[in-house]
């Protein structure tokens, strides 16, 4: 293997233990917010993922690679938001119910 490979898998399993601890200590009140708001950053994660699968020097797994990366990314951000309107759904005002009618 060569080193920058494993420099890469070294950066992989840091980040996956990093990021497991990190939500793990996240109270239950804060998860919802946290996770709709890191959702959203995933915008970052479709451009990069739009750069490699457009690269004209690469084959074609990288290509499919790229195109998944902009699908699982999209479909990210779209439930980041959802969760963002459902949390905010919660805190607006109701509309008393109408009385019913007696006649």
């Amino acid at each position: 293997m060569s080193a920058q490979l494993i420099t890469e898998i070294t950066i992989l399993v840091l980040a996956i233990f990093l990021g497991f601890e990190v939500i793990s200590k996240v109270p239950t009140m804060l998860h919802t917010p946290l996770m709709s708001g890191t959702n959203a950053i995933h915008g970052i994660v479709i451009v990069g993922a739009m750069i490699v699968a457009g690269s004209s020097h690469q084959d074609g797994l990288l290509r499919v690679i790229g195109f998944v990366a902009m699908v699982l990314a999209a479909a990210n951000v779209v439930g980041g938001f959802v969760v963002t309107d459902r949390m905010l759904e919660m805190f607006k005002k109701r509309e008393p119910a109408p009385p019913p009618d007696s006649d």
